[in-house]
C-alpha cells in the first residue's frame, strides 16, 4: 500500500513524533523522570457539542512516566510504537496493525519479559499515540484488515485502478482500511443517497436484488460495528459528494449504538469526530414500531431482551444525543415491549420484502429518526 501522511496533508507526522521524543529527552536532561502526557480516552473526558452535533474530546491528560513501576512498560511500548511509525514514515511504507505488533515484540534483555505479549497491548498504544500526536491510525501508515463491501452507482479509482461499483459481482468491492483521497478517488457518481447496512447478509440481499440500481444509490456494510475505513468513506460521500446517508441496523440497543457512532462519533476517536462523524446521518430502521406498522408476525420474529440489552438501552437513554422526544419514545417502546428484532426478521414477510417494500416506503415517506 502507499504511505499517506505527506499527501494531501499540511501536517508533518515526522515532526510530531520527534516532538514526543524531544519531550522525553528534555525531561531526562533536566534530571526529571522521563514522561509524556497522554490525553484521557474515556467517557469522563468527552462531551457532546450541541452545535456541531458530535462528540468532542476534552483537555484532560494523564502523565505516563518511565520511572514508575505501574507505567514503565506502557511507557516503553509507547516509545516503541512511535519509533516504528517513524520508521514507516521515513521509508514511505505502510503496514498492518498485526505487523506492527511483531515489529515491536522482542524479549527484554536480562529478563524473561517481552515488550508486548498480546496484540491488544500494541493496539491500545496505537490509540494513545493517535490522540497524543493527533494523527489517526491511517495517517500513522497503519491499516487493519479489510472489512465491509460496497456496490452501487459510483465509479472509484483505488490506487490507480478504476472500479465500477455497478459491476463488482455478488461480493462487491472490498472496502480498504485506508480510504483517504490519495488512495481512493471518486470518478463518476450517479447515486442519490448512501445506505449503510449493519450486516453482510442483509447487504447481500440488497446487492442480489440490485436495490442500488433501481433506486440509484450506494449500498455498503461494515460487518457489524463499521470499521474506520467504512465510516471515513461514508464521511467522504456525505461531505464531498453531498449525498444523504441512511443507516439500517437491528432493532436493539447495539443497533442504536452503531447508528450513534456513525452519527456522533466514538469516545476513542473523539479527537477526530470532525473527520469521522456524520451528524446528518438518519436512522432508517429497524424501528421498534416497524413490526406493527408493517404487519410482521411478532410471535415468530421477536427476540426477548436479556439483562445486558436492558442495561445497555438504559445507558443509551441517558446519552445527550438520544434526548430528542422521538428517540426517547423509540427506546422506551422497545423496553416496554421487552423484545428486539433483527433485520432478517423482515424476511418472514417475503424474501425480498426489504428491497421491494420496506426500504422504498421508508425513504419515500421520510420515516426515519434524526
Amino acid at each position: 500500500m502507499v504511505a499517506n501522511s505527506k499527501k494531501g496533508s499540511n501536517r508533518d507526522l515526522a515532526k510530531a513524533l520527534a516532538g514526543m521524543a524531544d519531550q522525553v529527552i528534555a525531561s531526562a536532561n533536566k534530571g526529571r523522570t522521563p514522561s509524556m502526557d497522554i490525553p484521557v480516552r474515556s467517557l469522563a473526558n468527552v462531551s457532546f457539542n450541541e452545535k456541531k452535533r458530535y462528540i468532542e474530546m476534552g483537555s484532560a491528560k494523564q502523565q505516563r512516566e518511565f520511572f514508575n513501576v505501574n507505567m514503565a512498560k506502557k511507557f516503553m511500548q509507547t516509545m516503541l510504537v512511535a519509533a516504528a511509525c517513524r520508521q514507516l514514515e521515513d521509508e514511505g511504507k505502510t503496514t498492518s496493525i498485526r505487523d506492527l505488533f511483531y515489529m515491536i515484540k522482542h524479549r527484554i534483555d536480562g529478563s524473561s519479559e517481552n515488550t508486548v505479549d498480546e496484540q491488544t497491548e500494541s493496539d491500545a498504544v496505537i490509540e494513545d499515540l493517535e490522540v497524543t500526536a493527533q494523527f489517526i491510525r491511517e495517517e500513522l501508515n497503519l491499516f487493519a484488515e479489510n472489512k465491509g463491501a460496497l456496490a452501487g452507482e459510483i465509479t472509484l479509482v483505488d490506487s490507480g485502478d478504476t472500479i465500477d461499483a455497478r459491476a463488482v459481482g455478488s461480493g462487491g468491492w472490498a472496502i480498504p482500511s485506508i480510504v483517504e483521497d490519495h488512495v481512493i478517488k471518486f470518478k463518476k457518481c450517479t447515486a442519490k443517497f448512501v445506505l449503510l447496512v449493519e450486516k453482510a447478509a442483509v447487504w447481500h440481499r440488497l446487492n442480489q436484488d440490485k436495490y442500488w440500481k433501481k433506486h440509484k444509490c450506494i449500498v455498503l456494510h461494515g460487518g457489524g460495528q463499521p470499521p474506520r475505513g467504512v465510516r471515513r468513506l461514508c464521511w467522504r460521500f456525505v461531505n464531498e459528494l453531498k449525498l444523504p446517508l441512511y443507516v439500517y441496523v437491528d432493532n436493539d440497543p447495539w443497533g442504536y449504538y452503531i447508528y450513534s457512532v456513525v452519527k456522533q462519533g466514538s469516545i476513542n476517536l473523539a479527537f477526530e469526530s470532525q473527520r469521522m462523524a456524520v451528524p446528518s446521518a438518519r436512522f432508517i430502521g429497524l424501528s421498534s414500531f416497524d413490526p406493527g406498522t408493517y404487519g410482521l408476525d411478532q410471535k415468530a420474529t421477536a427476540i426477548g431482551l436479556d439483562e445486558s440489552d436492558i442495561r445497555r438501552a438504559k445507558e443509551i437513554l441517558a446519552y445527550p444525543w438520544f434526548q430528542s422526544k422521538a428517540w426517547q419514545k423509540e427506546i422506551h417502546n422497545m423496553l416496554a415491549n421487552g423484545v428486539k428484532y433483527e433485520l432478517e426478521a423482515l424476511t418472514n414477510k417475503s424474501i425480498s420484502f426489504v428491497t421491494e417494500e420496506y426500504l422504498p416506503k421508508k425513504i419515500k415517506d421520510k420515516d426515519w429518526l434524526d
